[in-house]
């Protein structure tokens, strides 16, 4: 990998670390404040809007400049959004700030890796951002997990007289964002350089619609947008749903359900991994299959009750999700940067994902304040994805008579 990759690597880590823990210490802050079980979706739901509505602007931001400072100024709004929390603003309405960051830096990042790596080794590339995310996915789950513990809690009580638990902890996840940002610093400027895009709103909203036609008239890039859109609105949704399964079926508290949630990051981390060492960029297509056997487990493990029995099947949902979307993300970020810009062909792809997310989400959330059991709502979920992976692998083998599609 060229130089300054693991910089990159490394900063990632320690912002999604500190993302995903905060995410668990705000769900344990809603449950103390009375709050209803299906606000906890709604911070999602809130830091993903900022991708969407955004997204028309952050492609062109990102390449407008050099990268890795873009990305340590994003770390720093991060921290602005922690510090409402620590104020007493809503939970949604932080996470929405929060989200703001997010949404500029991951164009800057994945561009960042297109610019710096070169095809033949995208596929890989794209395997160890994916690893370091799950992984901070997975820590950030048990660093949350264990910052709302009663255990952990009685110590940062006594480490902050007269500050709640659940803020002590906020603190701590401050040192997270901070870290990336200086991680930043040493990320080398890439001297990829484009052609100034307008600024006025109007012009980068038209500029946005015609790279989303683009990228969608592309058979390979419709077919790996379709995928990965779908995995990351289901994932979005699974993250929550083992949460509630886990407390409602198998009696776990909020704590210990963040490490059984962490299970599947696992697999994700184990599939990822397989794919980066194994599946080239030119036969991306052939891991369609394993969408589909994902979208068969969920419902299987949604009727598990034992913690035990949990904990392979969620690991094998996550293999298979793993094994899914890393070469197709590759093949994604390939193509959008062989017809776009590196900026704006992320931007493109976290708008799609994030709306996947922002529906997928949204309709998550109404099935529980509906009363319907979670088990269904799993079921369903697992069926939307077997189904839509299963249309999508039928099409594309009209499409792209030429792929590799047999897994």
């Amino acid at each position: 990998m060229p130089p300054g990759f693991h910089l990159l690597i490394a900063a990632q880590f320690a912002s999604a670390l500190a993302d995903n823990a905060l995410l668990i210490v705000a769900i344990a802050l809603l449950q103390r404040q009375g709050q209803p079980g299906w606000w906890a979706p709604l911070l999602k739901f809130g830091f993903t809007t900022a991708y969407v509505v955004l997204a028309p602007f952050v492609g062109p931001l990102a390449d407008s400049c050099r990268k890795a400072r873009l990305m340590m100024a994003m770390n720093a709004l991060k921290v602005g959004g922690v510090a409402l929390l620590l104020a007493g603003v809503n939970p949604l309405l932080a996470f929405g700030v929060i989200g703001i960051g997010a949404a500029a830096y991951a164009p800057a990042k994945y561009g960042l890796v297109t610019e710096m790596v070169p095809p033949r080794l995208l596929v890989a590339a794209n395997g160890w951002i994916e690893i370091s995310t799950v992984c901070a996915v997975l820590l950030g789950a048990v660093l949350g997990g264990l910052l709302v513990s009663p255990l952990v809690g009685g110590w940062l009580v006594a480490a902050w007289p007269g500050r709640p638990a659940l803020q002590a902890a906020m603190v701590l996840l401050l040192a997270g964002y901070a870290l990336a940002a200086l991680l930043n610093l040493g990320i080398p400027d890439s001297g990829a350089r484009y052609r100034r895009a307008h600024r006025a709103p109007r012009a980068l909203v038209r500029s946005f619609v015609r790279a989303q036609r683009r990228l969608w008239a592309d058979p390979e890039g419709a077919l790996s947008m379709a995928v990965t859109t779908l995995f990351w609105g289901a994932a979005a949704v699974l993250q929550f749903a083992v949460l509630r399964w886990a407390g409602e079926r198998l009696g776990l508290a909020l704590d210990r359900a963040a490490y059984l949630q962490a299970m599947v990051a696992v697999g994700i981390v184990l599939g990822a991994g397989w794919a980066g060492r194994h599946v080239p960029l030119t036969r991306a297509t052939k891991v369609l299959p394993l969408g589909i056997l994902m979208g068969v487990c969920v419902p299987c493990a949604a009727w598990l009750t034992d913690w035990r029995a949990a904990l392979p099947a969620l690991l094998l949902v996550g293999i298979l999700g793993g094994a899914l979307v890393v070469p197709l993300n590759a093949l994604l970020q390939h193509r959008g940067h062989q017809l776009l810009t590196a900026g704006r062909s992320i931007a493109v792809q976290n708008c799609n994902e994030n709306l996947s997310m922002f529906v997928m989400l949204g309709v998550y959330a109404a099935l529980i304040a509906l009363g319907v059991d979670i088990r269904v709502v799993m079921a369903l979920l697992g069926a939307v994805v077997a189904g839509c992976v299963a249309w999508l692998r039928r099409r594309a083998l009209q499409r792209l008579p030429g792929a590799n599609l047999v897994g």
